[in-house]
């Protein structure tokens, strides 16, 4: 079956590649950033060879960037991103290519105009890598010692998969990709209602989806057959393969969102710590793809700069990139930090008990020790104007603004919602890490999902988001049931005589809920939120 084309995703990448190739001579160096040791000056390249690459069944679109001068060079598979084609690299591929790599960038199978069915980070994409590699070593320059795969979203997946099935890779970097599909698609047992449908869109719009994929994903979609969509799903994840990931020891560099609605960043901060190969993490403002978005266009970009070091350093033989600490954060209002390991960004975990509602302003206290005697019941089918926003667009925005996600606090429904608001210390809290949230809940149906939001309340009553999560309980009988919920990582500074806020609800268009209609969940005493702090 022909691949069904869109015009306005066709005209913006078309858009794209443009501004790609009138950018792409001038290699990119973000304004400020250290180069860790003296790297070759930008040297000339054969320009773009666009070639076929057979692998199996298929007949892969891709293209080829070399160094002009002679003699062997450390090569860069990248697979190009869901919905994308090997278009997508051009201006970095150009980068590279003066800064001493070769560079093939390739269409994965059943996108565009390669052949196939989509795989979906299966094992026909994996034989797929593979056979680039030998491709790249038979026709091009490259040295079979020094080799790495680079990747966004989908291409970030299959780079990290790829090194661990195929040993010659020594470096990969990892841009907004996953490391569990199945806690993308069923983080606490939510269902991830609208990135899904996305991913689905584009399959079925840009590529030629395999009856597999959509069989998935409707079953997905219609809440069928939960235990075969997640066998499907874990499969597709390098958190299935981490044994095999460490024992071949590539150079893994990760760089996420703390927004990214697609892959958050939990299961990234999981596998980075279970990790035993050299490593590095940063995570930045803005959801899936964004932080990394304008160097496709050459403009300088600080995820891309660390790129460069990290290959430079594991495949050209720079120094350098390791004498940093391993872990770097921008937290979403305060200077770029860097710590030791995941673990040094707490240093403390202060509790929140949450307190009984208040008659006067409907919201309860949080703070203190957990408390008893008190509850707060929240209707399963009402949402309120606490919500985690819209898939990509809501934390693209904040990334590229800096405004934080807001509401107006006295528009959340009381009726609706529990809401429970700190006391507004004098000096600044520097929440780091994964805030935990233990809810004690009575009354509850046999299944059910909460929302958790976490904000930061101003003097007259604005709101920014901070952190936020959903949890669904699925049992065989109703009643009273503990829920323990990780939120999402993140890194915030909450200002002096600012009240951190919690907000929970049963309601969100990010996710798909288990809730039974006209019934109800309370929360009782006994419940708390555990905030990381540095």
């Amino acid at each position: 079956m022909a691949p069904r084309r869109s015009a306005v995703p066709v005209f913006l990448l078309s858009l794209i590649t443009t501004a790609a190739l009138a950018a792409a001579p001038a290699p990119a160096v973000a304004a400020g950033a250290t180069t860790a040791a003296p790297v070759a000056a930008a040297q000339g390249t054969t320009g773009v060879r666009f070639v076929d690459i057979t692998s199996g069944d298929a007949v892969l679109k891709a293209n080829v960037v070399a160094p002009a001068a002679a003699g062997r060079h450390p090569v860069l598979i990248m697979p190009s991103s869901w919905g994308l084609n090997d278009l997508e690299y051009l201006a970095q591929a150009q980068t590279l290519a003066g800064r001493g790599y070769v560079v093939v960038s390739y269409t994965p199978r059943g996108w565009w105009f390669s052949g196939g069915e989509i795989d979906t980070a299966g094992p026909k994409d994996m034989a797929d890598i593979s056979r680039v590699i030998d491709w790249a070593l038979a026709n091009t320059p490259a040295d079979p010692a020094r080799i790495g795969a680079a990747g966004i979203s989908y291409g970030a997946g299959l780079s990290l998969l790829g090194a661990a099935f195929d040993r010659r890779i020594r470096a990969v970097a990892v841009m907004s990709g996953w490391a569990d599909l199945v806690a993308s698609l069923y983080a606490d047992q939510t269902r991830h209602r609208q990135s899904a449908g996305l991913l689905q869109l584009a399959a079925n719009t840009l590529g030629n989806a395999s009856e597999e994929l959509n069989q998935n994903l409707d079953d997905f979609a219609a809440n069928r057959d939960a235990p075969q969509v997640m066998a499907w799903a874990r499969k597709r994840g390098a958190a299935t393969y981490l044994d095999a990931l460490n024992a071949n020891a590539p150079a893994v560099f990760i760089a996420n969102g703390w927004g990214d609605t697609f892959f958050p960043p939990n299961q990234i901060v999981d596998l980075y710590n279970r990790l035993t190969t050299p490593k590095r993490l940063e995570l930045r403002p803005g959801d899936h793809a964004i932080a990394e978005l304008t160097g496709l266009i050459g403009i300088d970009n600080d995820v891309w700069t660390s790129l460069y070091r990290w290959f430079d350093q594991y495949l050209l033989g720079a120094s350098g990139a390791t004498a940093e600490p391993p872990v770097e954060i921008k937290p979403y209002n305060a200077p770029e930090e860097q710590y030791a390991s995941w673990s040094a960004l707490t240093t403390s975990t202060r509790r929140y008990g949450l307190g009984a509602i208040r008659r006067l302003d409907g919201t309860g206290l949080l703070g203190g020790d957990p408390s008893s005697g008190w509850s707060k019941t929240l209707p399963t089918d009402k949402d309120t104007t606490a919500n985690g926003g819209i898939v990509l667009i809501t934390n693209g925005l904040a990334a590229f603004t800096g405004w934080q996600p807001s509401i107006w606090l006295p528009t959340v429904d009381r009726s609706r919602a529990g809401v429970w608001a700190s006391e507004r210390p004098s000096s600044v809290q520097r929440i780091r890490g994964v805030p935990k949230l233990h809810l004690q809940l009575s009354d509850t149906e046999a299944q059910g999902t909460v929302v958790a939001y976490l904000y930061d309340l101003d003097a007259i009553g604005t709101a920014k988001l901070i952190t936020h999560a959903p949890a669904t309980w699925l049992g065989t009988e109703g009643g009273s049931r503990t829920v323990d919920l990780d939120l999402q990582a993140t890194a915030y500074d909450v200002p002096a005589g600012h009240s951190l806020t919690l907000v929970i609800d049963t309601v969100d268009s990010l996710y798909y809920d288990e809730n039974a209609p006209h019934r109800s969940v309370t929360v009782t005493g006994g419940s708390y939120l555990d905030v990381p702090l540095h």
